[in-house]
């Protein structure tokens, strides 16, 4: 298929650019995949589409606050710094507005409590960055670090909270799982007493899953690799829920591709860590999933393909018409989908 199969017309006044007041109140577009009836919902209303014994499974994974603004140390000029992944202890994979100040070797100071050193360039323009700080990195990122907004998010976030999921946990995500961000404690609550069971996975988000797609076939993209985690727990709730002949639902595409990327590679759902370059694209066979929660994604990205494999493509480009003519939300803090 060509990256042009994926394209659709998005109004500009579609894209949110802040947070709903109240997390559940988003929309929510249900899609059944068999027969491609479309119906529309809230998504506080989630639970009348579960059932008792289904799986939810959810990635916990925690956003690092990684835009930092600094200066040349020998200059005085502006930077802007986004950490990407963790190569080891103190140095990250980075990426730095404007390039050409970051040379090999260039020295850098933010607010005085952390500093850089660029170590190396690497594909595309990445720098690797040896930062410097007398506290804990994550500790002074939490003092000065911005939330990684995507580009088409113009509005300041008030609340840095709200690009966390309330069930984050382990920091490393360069983006929010957003298809998590709907959910309260409160609506996860009742989702419980239902008897519908909850796990999770992590991945750490980095800005791969949403490089956009250059080439024409897209079968010729290449996926960034990113760090995951499967435990053991939710090995044993997927593996009890299928033998009992309920649903594993995946709450976003980062857990599609964990959950899908170790069925792919050990032949079977077993508990390890890893690195994940998986790439779903129509047509797919899933091996893990029954259903899908996701939000809606930009057009001809290597998201709204992976949807299309599990949905149907034609299912799923018809969707996303009716999505605009019923002028949904869109992408990171837009409204929801859900796929049964």
């Amino acid at each position: 298929m060509r990256k042009s199969d994926f394209y659709y017309h998005l109004p500009e006044e579609l894209i949110a650019q802040t947070p709903l007041e109240k997390r559940d109140s988003s929309r929510m577009l249900v899609l059944d995949k068999t027969s491609g009836k479309v119906s529309h919902s809230r998504f506080y209303n989630l639970i009348d589409y579960l059932n008792e014994g289904d799986l939810l499974v959810m990635n916990n994974s925690r956003v690092l606050p990684a835009r930092i603004f600094g200066t040349r140390k020998d200059t005085g000029s502006s930077v802007e710094f986004l950490l990407l992944k963790q190569i080891e202890n103190n140095k990250w994979e980075t990426l730095v507005k404007p390039g050409k100040k970051a040379k090999i070797g260039t020295e850098f100071d933010f607010s005085g409590i952390m500093s850089a050193t660029v170590e190396d360039i690497g594909k595309e323009g990445v720098r690797i960055v040896r930062f410097e700080s007398e506290e804990n990195i994550y500790a002074a990122l939490d003092k000065i670090g911005q939330m990684p907004l995507p580009p088409y998010i113009k509005e300041t976030l008030k609340d840095k909270e709200r690009y966390q999921t309330v069930y984050s946990d382990p920091v490393g995500s360069a983006a929010a799982p957003t298809a998590g961000l709907h959910f309260t404690e409160d609506l996860l609550e009742q989702i419980q007493r239902k008897g519908v069971r909850t796990a999770y996975v992590t991945l750490h988000v980095g800005l791969g899953t949403f490089r956009p797609v250059k080439e024409d076939e897209i079968t010729d993209h290449i996926m960034h690799s990113e760090h995951y985690e499967l435990p053991e727990e939710t090995v044993k709730l997927i593996k009890d829920t299928k033998a009992s002949g309920k649903r594993v639902i995946a709450v976003g595409t980062t857990t599609t591709r964990t959950l899908e990327s170790v069925a792919r590679d050990k032949g079977e759902l077993i508990p390890c860590e890893g690195w994940t370059d998986i790439f779903i694209y129509p047509p797919y066979e899933f091996k893990v999933l029954d259903g899908l929660i996701t939000n809606f994604h930009l057009p001809e990205s290597t998201l709204v393909m992976l949807v299309s494999a599990f949905a149907g493509y034609d299912n799923t480009m018809n969707a996303y018409k009716e999505a605009v003519e019923e002028k949904y939300r869109f992408f990171s803090f837009g409204d929801s989908m859900m796929i049964i």
